[in-house]
């Protein structure tokens, strides 16, 4: 058995598997789950009440964490003339228009966020098989089709993230990284969570949020009992 499997088992044994954690002890566990010589990201992963074939229950949105995510993002904006400027101005990696689809269109795809003003997205549309599938589309849901370059770059820089409910009623994000520490870790948490709570459905009846769990990149998971959030929210 390799490093990596005898790390992963001792991280196994510092957690009751059918336990469900308080929020504060799960996150005072994950640097001793983190199994990797790296810094460790941490993810969140909720199970939400809602039926996501059907369209008025689907839970999708975004939200800064106050503390990012511990990863650079590059940010592309489609924009010209003075919102080209503002967008290169605000910290945008690249920014531009016709030479940028170009360059896409040829297999270039360094970056990892992409934000269009709204009268860019006849053009993008040509570059939509390609930015679709890998979650680069520019979304006016998301707020990342709007005028308002400048302000988007910004969050996105700061830490904006995105979710959106998977098939099997699931909302994952990474929400930080091991070395962030408890008090960090856990804002970040409870922002993502006010967020997702703040996204319900008015057709989602019941339990909205069923489950949670933390974990590293490299390391299992620990379930979290919700009602523990709820309480430490209200603090």
């Amino acid at each position: 058995m390799g490093k990596k499997g005898k790390s992963y088992i001792g991280a196994i044994e510092k957690i009751e598997r059918t336990a469900r954690y308080e929020l504060e002890h799960a996150v005072a566990l994950l640097p001793e789950i983190a199994c990797a010589r790296f810094d460790e990201s941490v993810d969140v992963a909720i199970r939400l009440g809602v039926d996501p074939k059907k369209p008025d229950q689907m839970v999708r949105g975004t939200v800064v964490l106050p503390h990012g995510t511990g990863k650079e993002v590059r940010v592309l904006v489609f924009a010209q003339g003075e919102k080209e400027k503002e967008a290169l101005e605000a910290g945008a990696d690249h920014a531009g228009s016709e030479e940028l689809i170009e360059k896409i269109s040829g297999g270039w795809l360094d970056f990892d966020k992409a934000i269009a003003t709204p009268d860019m997205m006849k053009m993008v549309s040509k570059v939509g098989k390609i930015l679709g599938p890998r979650g680069l589309m520019p979304n006016p849901k998301v707020g990342t089709v709007t005028f308002e370059v400048g302000r988007a770059v910004k969050e996105l820089k700061a830490g904006k993230v995105e979710y959106k409910v998977d098939k099997a009623g699931n909302v994952h994000v990474s929400i930080g990284k091991v070395s962030f520490g408890k008090e960090r870790l856990t804002e970040n948490i409870l922002a993502l969570i006010d967020s997702v709570n703040k996204a319900k459905p008015a057709a989602s009846k019941g339990t909205y949020m069923r489950g949670l769990a933390l974990s590293t990149t490299m390391g299992p998971g620990i379930k979290v009992d919700p009602l523990s959030v709820r309480s430490v929210m209200r603090a």
